[in-house]
């Protein structure tokens, strides 16, 4: 009987993991997410794109072959921007953010930035972690 229960779980398991992330086709992103990726990451190719409902939100994860991954909202709003180790292009990323990235750390480039529901959180390439409220103004380094 607990085996039955173990594989019974392990199907369910999967069964919702699968459903959690679709793969999907670039022309089925929302405009706003669409045009983000044109004007900010032209050059680089797409790898994969899928629809994704991390932690009970529905929206989009768009890899790159230069190994950038990209978060969308369902609406198309930018949510993450990952570059890994590699600086990320910073055009979209509020002034308030970038003026102080190169005021306190002028030999840093953003490597990450996280759209959170209380905040935004940056990575530099030093890997200093800063957050900031929602209207941009510095309030800690992580």
């Amino acid at each position: 009987m607990k085996t039955k229960i173990t594989f019974v779980a392990i199907l369910l398991g999967f069964a919702v993991s699968t459903n959690a992330q679709k793969k999907i086709e670039s022309s089925e992103l929302p405009k706003p997410a669409t045009a983000f990726l044109e004007k900010y990451f032209k050059k680089e190719a797409i790898d994969l794109v899928k629809k994704d409902a991390e932690h009970g939100e529905k929206g989009y994860e768009i890899n790159l072959k230069n190994g950038t991954e990209i978060e969308f909202f369902k609406d198309g709003k930018i949510r993450e921007v990952d570059g890994g180790d590699k600086p990320i292009p910073t055009g979209y990323i509020a002034a308030s953010i970038t003026d102080y990235v190169t005021k306190h750390y002028p030999n840093e480039k953003i490597t990450h930035i996280d759209y959170g529901h209380k905040d935004i959180d940056v990575d530099l390439t030093n890997k200093i972690d800063l957050e900031f409220n929602k209207d941009g103004s510095f309030f800690k380094v992580d």
